[in-house]
């Protein structure tokens, strides 16, 4: 990627840091800025300490701590997220900095959990922001205004909601400090087009590799969910219920098509395992009874799995088109489980008993 440090180089970025830091979310923008040649100085709650990201990558030493650090010498204040902003918002120095940056200009981008530290400071009342989906109602609570985006821009303040969104996030700050244009080889970030995730990779986010790994986990649930709900509509009586997997099974169907097209368009290829899944489906349903709310209870225990499974995949990749499949594929599976628990209790409650439980009753992705 071609470098541009023209307005760049005199820019002093603070980085905040704690333990738990999602190390993605620390490491891609920490990694573009310094490469647009700007000073980056982190700053943690305490000097003599090493601090550990979430998922064991990061480890970093801290340059200073927000109790000394000045607002005033910065240009830029950076907030990632994880677990770490749970703990810097019980930080009253690193709550007075980050407050003192706002109220005199300085941009401020949190990532996110990050803006839990802008509820803290009470930074958000009126204004416009984005987050990680668990704190929307945190957000909205503290007088923002939420909107599901990969980045929202109001003022001096950048917010961005998840590592799929790390690269536009990153490129958003840069603009805004003076690094942009056609010289830097940096996309619009309102470009959907773009292949952010080239962009995320050359920052330290995931490698073509890493995001082929996680389609195809995916691809092979939806492939052994898929041939699960075929056997489950074979044994099935009760029609609501069937017509019900018949909507389920057209759903996993589109979900497959996606997953395997963005697989071909990176120029990968479905694993093995994605490629057997449906076999093993076959294996583990072909010991399941035939009692109709049997069908449904294992229906539901393999969504309930599936919810767990492609949410973490949601929240791994620092790419935004396979981050938008699996969020799609979460979103339709939360829905559909609280389809089959309405079916379930209508039929308790109509009298039907439950089948007695059993060891492998809820099949597994």
């Amino acid at each position: 990627m071609t470098q541009n440090h023209k307005n760049s180089g005199n820019k002093k970025i603070a980085f905040l840091i704690e333990h738990g830091v999602e190390d993605v979310e620390f490491t891609v923008p920490y990694n573009g800025l310094r490469q647009a040649g700007m000073e980056i100085v982190v700053l943690g709650s305490r000097m003599n300490e090493k601090y550990k990201g979430k998922r064991g990558k990061l480890t970093v030493q801290p340059d200073g701590t927000t109790t000394e650090a000045i607002a005033s010498e910065f240009d830029a204040v950076i907030i990632p997220g994880g677990l770490a902003p749970d703990k810097m918002r019980l930080n009253l120095n690193t709550v007075r900095f980050v407050q003192e940056a706002v109220q005199q200009g300085k941009l401020v981008a949190a990532v996110c959990h990050g803006p839990q530290v802008l509820i803290e400071g009470d930074l958000l009342k009126g204004k416009q922001v984005t987050g990680f989906s668990a704190i929307r109602k945190d957000l909205i609570n503290a007088g923002a205004n939420y909107l599901d985006e990969p980045v929202v821009v109001d003022g001096n303040l950048i917010t961005s909601r998840e590592p799929g969104d790390l690269a536009i996030f990153t490129t958003a700050i840069l603009n805004r400090l003076g690094y942009g244009g056609k010289e830097a080889a940096l996309p619009n970030e309102k470009d959907t087009s773009a292949e952010w995730w080239k962009i995320a990779d050359a920052w330290g986010g995931s490698t073509k590799g890493d995001i082929a790994k996680g389609l195809n986990t995916a691809l092979a649930g939806e492939r052994y969910c898929l041939e699960a709900i075929e056997q489950y509509v074979e044994k099935e009586s009760d029609r609501e219920v069937k017509s019900l997997f018949q909507e389920m099974i057209g759903n996993k169907q589109r979900h497959i098509e996606k997953l395997e097209t963005y697989l071909h368009k990176l120029g990968e290829k479905p694993s093995l395992a994605a490629n057997i899944a449906n076999q093993y489906a076959k294996v583990k349903t072909a010991l399941t009874g035939s009692d109709d709310i049997y069908q449904i209870r294992c229906a539901l225990g393999d969504v309930q799995t599936g919810i767990g499974d492609i949410f973490n995949l949601s929240v791994m990749y620092t790419d935004p088109v396979a981050t938008a499949i699996f969020k799609e594929i979460y979103n339709d599976l939360a829905k559909y489980e609280q389809r089959l628990v309405e079916l379930y209790r209508s039929r308790i409650a109509a009298g039907v008993k439950p089948p007695k439980p059993t060891s492998g009753a809820a099949v597994a992705m």
